[in-house]
């Protein structure tokens, strides 16, 4: 009898413990600072409308102008495509290397060098398979756009350690105004233990050179048992990054957990506290380790959103084809499916508005065109760029 009496304590006592930890998940995140949680304003109609520049793409995940108008696009299954100046599309470009396509991998990113004229160079990043063992890791490679092929294609920064897992490669590319590449890499999905590990690419920001080498300022040059290429650390799963136009400073939106995307500007050799601080909760509903939001050393998110948006690329807009829209951050949201505009001052978000959530597409990529509109990559099987214009 005390034998059953034990166990019989002992189960109630661990199911106390999981209802406290429900409790806790479920009690409202209360905000670090004024400002710093997103108000969800709902889709604004009436105001956008948009055109299909290019279709039949199969889930297109980046874009980027080339200098003569067309437009480079990446199809995750492992495709890359050229769209001419009149919408049409490119057979796919011969010379991609071999991608892991499977769950949220694929290829991904695209990024044009700012001397392309000169040199042809581009950079991509895609889910780089390892050895015949079902591993695989976040990758960037550079290459030469020859006609209808990629051409002297080299891998300049593979993730590290590679891992069994089909989520949360990230990745963006962001190219700063010294030339260096700011590159974002995601957590994996399921392993946490190696974000806050420096010895490994795990949830980290990296930043190299054109060519793959550790620029020597870079934070962590030198400190034995680290990887070099590090610039911050402490993320979950990147999938936007940009530079702002006047200050040269990396902004970067990611996805969280339940109720905890965030907007960052991640900044040389700080922490941004993924999986330890975070506002957002496991999709069971249990906190997340401690269930805390901060931490000393660990940086705030300058914005977050509860619920979320499922962020996607990101690009400030400097042209004039939206009145007094010059300077606003513009977000890809997929979830519930919109193009998020924020607008920023001093460093924190001054506003937010939603647009286009009546096409329910999931917007995965957003950039400005050479023509000063604003183009969308919908991610489906079905895929499209939308070129967005004022509704008339």
């Amino acid at each position: 009898m005390s034998h059953l009496v034990k166990e019989t304590s002992v189960s109630r006592s661990a199911a106390l413990a999981v209802t406290a930890l429900a409790l806790l998940a479920c009690a409202p995140q209360v905000p670090a600072q004024a400002g710093q949680k997103s108000p969800t304003p709902a889709s604004i109609p009436g105001v956008l409308a948009v055109e299909t520049y290019a279709d039949s793409l199969d889930r297109p995940w980046g874009i980027a102008f080339l200098p003569d108008g067309r437009l480079l696009v990446t199809e995750r299954p492992g495709r890359m495509r050229i769209v001419a100046r009149d919408g049409s599309v490119s057979a796919p470009l011969a010379g991609v290397p071999e991608v892991m396509a499977s769950g949220q991998g694929g290829l991904l990113d695209v990024a044009v060098d700012p001397g392309f004229a000169q040199n042809r160079t581009i950079y991509f990043t895609f889910s780089e398979p390892g050895p015949n063992d079902g591993t695989a890791s976040t990758a960037a490679a550079r290459a030469e756009l020859g006609e209808g092929r990629l051409e002297n294609v080299r891998v300049i920064y593979s993730q590290v350690p590679k891992v069994r897992s089909g989520g949360h490669y990230g990745s963006r590319i962001a190219i700063a105004r010294d030339g260096s590449l700011f590159i974002t890499a995601g957590d994996r999905m399921n392993q946490r233990p190696l974000v806050q590990d420096l010895a490994t690419g795990i949830g980290k920001i990296v930043r190299i050179r054109p060519d793959g080498s550790i620029p020597r300022d870079n934070p962590f040059v030198g400190r034995p048992a680290t990887n070099e290429a590090i610039w911050s650390y402490g993320h979950r799963n990147l999938q936007g990054a940009t530079i702002h136009p006047e200050t040269g400073q990396l902004w970067t939106v990611e996805h969280g957990a339940k109720g905890g995307d965030e907007l960052n500007h991640p900044e040389k050799g700080k922490n941004y506290g993924w999986p330890v601080i975070t506002y957002g909760v496991e999709y069971s509903g249990l906190p997340i380790g401690e269930g805390i939001t901060a931490k000393e050393g660990m940086e705030q998110p300058v914005y977050y959103w509860d619920p979320v948006i499922a962020p996607g690329g990101i690009t400030f807009y400097t042209g004039d084809k939206y009145p007094g829209w010059k300077g606003s951050l513009f977000i890809g949201s997929m979830n519930p499916g919109a193009l998020v505009r924020l607008e920023l001052a001093n460093g924190r978000v001054t506003k937010e508005e939603r647009y286009l959530g009546e096409l329910g597409e999931r917007i995965r990529d957003v950039q400005q065109g050479p023509d000063g509109y604003l183009y969308v990559a919908t991610d489906n099987p079905k895929g499209r760029v939308l070129r967005v214009v004022l509704k008339k």
